[in-house]
């Protein structure tokens, strides 16, 4: 049966196949949403003190104990400055003082790449501040497909930009919204009995659809408050401990761009093989994606991740690695996950952590090697890489990709147009030759 992927490249937080979020509402279906007796500033715990339960006081123990400071110590000492803070501590007090946790909030930001525009242009003896036309591209046409995003014919900085305020990145999230409510399962592809049932729905027994049909289906309920239900509101008291327990994300944050890529060496889901990054080294570039089963963008967007695999499994090699659950039964549970019958708890052994991660691999239809990270989530917090995150990997073992934080941060698209940049870069210094000239023709790789 054929499959529609859903892989524009962006995250669309929890937009799911029977539900259209308003504007703005993304960041509030996946954020934190505060209790009513939580407060949200300073001047509010003023005027209206809440009394702290016995919950609160294990939970600040824990915090303390763990970073080694009290919450208002850190507000103290990053007063003016939380910029400058680490990672952990941005979230830790962005939690802690109640906001809304959107793209740019806490320890959230955009990927980094050691590639730019500017590189490419001088990669291709172009001046700065002008295009790169389709015919100066010195790579091979299928990589100038992935990094010419919208096929006009020349390489723009707009076509490596993958802020929220890029006009393509809004109009691809919105498409990306409109078809998640064809794929009921919300596995990231739109079978095709799924498409045909969406027809028949919108098509109320006729055999054409008119476009004000489709438009009433697609858009109802945009523009409607958020409705929260039962398992969608989240204390904070169960934000702090995921913090702390590595269910948010790492607290620690992995290497950066231009850093040796960690070794590590983990089992194959099904046990038959053990592999070692270390081995795969001075081949080709390796792209790592780390993930697991509860967390909903990862899954959504997993099946960009593979369309990437697909297109460039014999230039590249590709590992994921599954990691610590981010929305486990005793955690932060999600309304979403149950209603798709995924209930998972937080797994205590290595064995259970396989289980889940056989589970996921089976609904996520896996082509690429799923690594199990070990019960101690080593390789995760050596790469940060929980929830869920992607690294390219040069063959030389330096990181020249490294995605933002999930959800927000994953980006098939991002990653892909990396992987491009170097594959191109490689390809470009075989052309060079070991002494930095230009290559015979009759020495050049086909």
């Amino acid at each position: 049966m054929s499959r529609l992927l859903l892989r524009i490249g962006l995250w669309v937080p929890l937009a799911t196949a029977v539900a259209v979020f308003p504007q703005g509402a993304e960041a509030q279906a996946t954020a934190p949403t505060k209790p009513a007796s939580a407060s949200t500033s300073p001047t509010e715990s003023q005027s209206e003190p809440q009394e702290e339960t016995e919950e609160d006081l294990q939970t600040l123990r824990a915090v303390k104990e763990t970073f080694g400071k009290s919450i208002a110590e850190l507000e103290q000492e990053y007063a003016g400055k939380l910029a400058e803070a680490p990672e952990a501590v941005r979230m830790l007090l962005t939690i802690a003082r109640g906001s809304n946790t959107g793209p740019e909030d806490g320890w959230y930001g955009p990927g980094k790449w050691k590639y730019s525009y500017d590189w490419l242009l001088t990669a291709h003896a172009k001046q700065k501040g002008t295009y790169l036309a389709d015919d100066d591209f010195r790579g091979l046409p299928h990589w100038l497909a992935r990094i010419d995003r919208n096929h006009d014919g020349q390489v723009t900085p707009e076509d490596l930009d993958w802020s929220d305020r890029n006009p393509w990145v809004q109009q691809a999230s919105t498409i990306n919204r409109i078809l998640r409510r064809m794929d009921p399962d919300a596995d990231g592809f739109i079978a095709e009995g799924e498409w045909n049932s969406f027809f028949r729905r919108v098509a109320q027994g006729q055999d054409a659809v008119h476009p004000d049909d489709l438009i009433d289906v697609l858009l109802a309920g945009v523009g409607s408050p958020v409705r929260s239900g039962p398992g969608d509101v989240i204390s904070k008291n169960i934000l702090l401990r995921g913090l702390i327990g590595g269910e948010i994300g790492s607290l620690k944050e992995g290497p950066n761009v231009g850093d040796p890529a960690p070794d590590f060496e983990l089992k194959t889901h099904d046990g038959r093989g053990m592999i070692r990054l270390a081995d795969l080294l001075g081949k080709q570039p390796i792209v790592l994606t780390f993930g697991n089963f509860t967390c909903p963008p990862f899954r959504l967007n997993y099946s960009g991740v593979e369309a990437v695999y697909r297109r460039f499994s014999h230039e590249a090699t590709f590992l994921s690695i599954y990691v610590r659950e981010a929305h486990p039964n005793e955690g932060w549970k999600m309304a979403f996950n149950t209603r798709l019958g995924i209930e998972v708890s937080q797994p205590k052994t290595y064995g259970e952590r396989v289980s889940v991660a056989n589970q996921c691999h089976g609904v996520l239809k896996y082509s690429m090697p799923l690594l199990v990270d070990e019960i101690d989530d080593r390789v995760g917090n050596a790469y940060s890489g929980m929830p869920a995150r992607m690294y390219v990997i040069d063959p030389q073992g330096k990181v020249v990709y490294k995605s933002g934080r999930g959800p927000f941060g994953f980006r098939p698209g991002e990653m892909e147009q990396a992987l491009v940049m170097c594959l191109l870069e490689q390809h470009l210094a075989q052309q060079r030759g070991p002494a930095g000239k230009p290559t015979p023709a009759s020495e050049k790789r086909p």
